[in-house]
């Protein structure tokens, strides 16, 4: 059986107990007072009085606090705002008193009305004191209790306005890798009927794949790989023997999380910054590898170029909306963990350098192998 206070439920028997804890105190004070300045009684003539006096106050307790949470003090503390609050707490220590009377008369020969005046006259003070204590644990009980609620409101709210932006970020790159793709199908259709047919299907077998595949924000690393594979198999239709890719793939690092669709758009912008607006050919090369807490994810071609003294900071916008969103989306993700940055590589080319915590997820399907060097 449990005695409620407000929000909080306690063991009726820890409820005794913290009461009875009360009574001892208060009878052994009563005690010493009549030690120094006048007559002694029985130690159980104080235990009995003590007991009257606070375990009434025991069981009026749930009632102060259902009280104190119907009438409580808010804003700025006027007169007004405190008159219905007074005259509860008047009433209430005044029903503690007739109870303690009532009670006494069953242990002492005076009369009822005797009782209430030497109630009033002993206990009052003590019971308003009692009931504005009782009345202030209530009132930082709720406190507290709505501190713990606004907290979990602004996370609740800061973790969906994340996951708003993440998937704002992450649709931006869906119509525009569908538009990059249809544009190079359109442009092969002048020269290769039946290649851009294979496009076409490829390009089909990768949206499905990538629609059907998972709807949250993070997949492994394995399966990204997957949905990589069926877009450079376009690219590769595209140019051709122009274009190679090698994959340098770490075995421990196939199941680590990483964000859903974030190695396609940096992979578009290293053909399209080298062999795309470059003759001769190019190689796409794809590393993983784990450092630490950290795994680290690499995308170069050796067919592009940094201009002198740049950054990946200031070379964003040179680099469309993949190097821009993907910054933005390993923020949003990963704070100060996740990050992203481009430099050159000797004697030519361009490297992607991605850093983001290392965790590992579970696939629930099968995948694909993934071929590791």
């Amino acid at each position: 059986m449990k005695v409620r206070l407000g929000t909080t439920e306690i063991g009726l028997s820890r409820y005794i107990g913290l009461w009875t804890l009360v009574v001892v105190v208060f009878a052994i004070q009563r005690y010493q007072r009549d030690l120094l300045g006048g007559p002694t009684w029985s130690s159980l003539d104080y235990l009995r009085w003590s007991m009257i006096q606070w375990y009434t106050w025991a069981a009026l307790a749930p009632l102060v606090f259902r009280l104190a949470s119907r009438y409580p003090i808010q804003g700025a503390v006027r007169l007004r705002s405190l008159v219905r609050p007074l005259a509860v707490s008047v009433g209430v220590t005044l029903l503690s008193l007739l109870i303690g009377a009532l009670i006494s008369t069953f242990f002492e020969p005076s009369s009822f009305e005797e009782q209430v005046k030497q109630f009033l006259g002993q206990h009052f003070a003590t019971g308003l004191l009692t009931y504005w204590s009782l009345f202030a644990i209530q009132q930082a009980q709720q406190f507290h209790a709505e501190k713990i609620h606004r907290e979990v409101e602004a996370s609740r709210m800061a973790s969906e306005l994340a996951q708003s932006r993440l998937q704002a970020l992450k649709s931006q790159l869906q119509p525009h890798f569908l538009f990059n793709t249809l544009h190079a199908i359109a442009t092969l259709l002048k020269e290769d009927a039946m290649s851009a047919e294979d496009m076409l299907l490829r390009l089909s077998d990768l949206l499905r794949a990538f629609l059907e595949d998972y709807d949250g924000q993070e997949i492994s690393l394995r399966r990204e790989l997957v949905l990589l594979d069926l877009y450079l198999g376009i690219q590769q239709m595209r140019f051709k023997d122009r274009l190679s890719t090698r994959i340098y793939i770490a075995p421990d690092t196939l199941d680590c999380a990483v964000p859903s669709l974030i190695l396609q758009p940096i992979v578009e912008n290293a053909i399209a910054h080298g062999i795309g607006e470059r003759v001769g050919a190019d190689c796409i090369e794809i590393e993983s590898r784990r450092e630490g807490d950290s795994l680290c994810i690499e995308v170069r071609n050796r067919n592009s170029t940094l201009e002198a003294g740049a950054t990946a900071a200031n070379q964003r916008a040179g680099h469309g909306v993949g190097l821009s969103n993907t910054k933005l989306r390993l923020r949003e993700l990963y704070g100060d963990a996740g990050q992203v940055r481009l430099d050159t590589i000797w004697p030519e080319g361009v490297v992607c350098r991605i850093r983001l915590p290392f965790r590992e997820v579970e696939d629930l399907d099968d995948a694909p192998e993934i071929m590791t060097v």
